[in-house]
């Protein structure tokens, strides 16, 4: 199983950089988002995702066996959060420069064939 996912947030991660390096933007953003989503499942692999575990300890007697770690949880949370308002960001920049070039291309200009 660890292999899948390892293999999954690889193929991910080097989808996004493959989109970033394309000429329009919107592919650019896309390629920010699929990066991002690849760093979220890694933190969440690497910080072994429990199902049926609490995340919080309950009680005066701790067993770290029994609860879930949850500053995995919590960084994956912040992330999204932040991922949708840079995203929200650079869609309004796109906007912004599709209006005032009149191309979605990176450098403001369709290249000559």
């Amino acid at each position: 199983m660890e292999a899948v996912v390892a293999i999954a947030v690889g193929v991910m991660f080097g989808s996004g950089i493959w989109l970033i390096l394309r000429p329009r933007t919107f592919q650019l953003i896309t390629g920010l988002l699929l990066m991002s989503y690849a760093v979220n499942l890694f933190i969440f692999a690497m910080g072994r995702l429990w199902v049926d575990r609490p995340p919080i300890t309950p009680g005066p007697t701790v067993d770290p066996a029994q609860f879930a770690d949850p500053l995995p949880q919590g960084l994956v949370l912040t992330a999204i959060v932040i991922g949708f308002a840079t995203t929200a960001l650079y869609l309004v920049i796109m906007i912004g420069a599709r209006g005032l070039t009149g191309s979605d291309h990176v450098d403001g200009e369709e290249p000559r064939e």
